[in-house]
């Protein structure tokens, strides 16, 4: 039996997450009518991700629906701001019920546990892709950005890295390892964990922030480009999990961890007159926090081998086309 487009609507995604005060108007008008809070400011984020392009086109819908949400979340994340709503850009091949579901259900449950209500967006026929947008708050003049870093300042990661990309490589039979391994990893390629909470922590103590998508060196970069800066990461310091060192030996391992990409942890700088708030984060969430290295003041990242050996080691981390 066929599905018209209001009917997939009605059926899957009218329940929309969370139920927020500050949306007037949701699904079912021509546009969301929303209410903005005093004395903040609209942080917007949007993100498409593609069949094929990026996740395998056997990840379960539940997954997809879940991933989907959750890099617009990092990217909130990265901002310092406070999830409140998404709108959905749905193309599927075609209306199956069972994928819509499980579709439906991933995605809505972690803006359940975000708080977060699907307000709108469009639903159509085509190749496997989806685009969500998602809207956050911020205290007016508080947003992290990428720029800000300065001379002195730590450079941060928070939890392992390199995981999610080991992750793929074990989904579409690139690498093998032992059963124990590959579960976790590939587990932190299709449930990326956002760091809401640590982002909105960092107001008013990182310097600058972005979270990590593309890969550490790669986003790193961007960080130092916006800001006028170089930094110098310490090799040794990288926190990489068992379970990637039992699948990625030696160098491999490190590569991974600074080029692989859908890690989707934050990367953050700090002053050094501020780096003492962090104990209060490290007494309540356990969520590791890692310095790997120092802002310098010239420009360029580069990496400290065994030794303390400074060299330049080209990384290029995901590339979009």
């Amino acid at each position: 039996m066929s599905v018209s487009e209001f009917e997939l609507i009605d059926r899957y995604f009218r329940r929309g997450g969370a139920r927020r005060d500050d949306v007037a108007i949701g699904i079912g008008d021509d546009g969301a009518v929303l209410r903005p809070r005093p004395g903040h400011e609209l942080v917007l984020v949007t993100d498409t991700i593609v069949a094929g392009v990026h996740f395998p086109v056997t990840m379960s819908a539940g997954d997809v629906g879940y991933r989907a949400l959750a890099v617009n979340l990092s990217d909130l994340a990265a901002m310092g701001a406070e999830p409140a709503w998404c709108s959905l850009a749905l193309t599927v091949p075609q209306a199956d019920e069972t994928w819509l579901h499980g579709f439906a259900d991933g995605l809505l449950g972690l803006a359940e546990r975000f708080d977060m209500q699907l307000v709108g967006g469009d639903t159509t026929r085509g190749p496997l892709t989806v685009t969500v947008t998602a809207h956050g708050w911020v205290p007016a003049g508080q947003s992290l950005r990428r720029a800000g870093a300065g001379a002195g300042d730590g450079v941060y990661v928070t939890g392992t890295l390199g995981d999610a990309a080991a992750g793929l490589r074990v989904l579409v039979g690139e690498t093998e390892c032992d059963a124990d391994s590959g579960s976790a990893l590939t587990r932190r390629f299709l449930r990326p964990e956002p760091r809401v909470a640590l982002g909105q922590f960092l107001r008013g103590i990182a310097s600058s922030a972005i979270d990590v998508s593309d890969g550490l060196a790669a986003d790193l970069r961007h960080v130092l480009e916006a800001s006028g800066r170089g930094a110098e990461v310490d090799l040794a310091r990288l926190p990489i999990s068992a379970s990637l060192r039992a699948c990625e030996r030696g160098d491999a391992a490190i590569e991974r961890a600074l080029g692989g990409g859908d890690d989707y942890e934050l990367c953050f700088t700090v002053p050094p007159g501020r780096e003492s708030a962090l104990g209060a984060w490290r007494a309540q969430d356990g969520v590791p926090l890692t310095r790997i290295g120092t802002v310098v003041a010239r420009p360029g990242l580069r990496f400290v081998e065994a030794g303390g050996r400074v060299v330049d080691r080209h990384i290029a981390g995901y590339a979009h086309f």
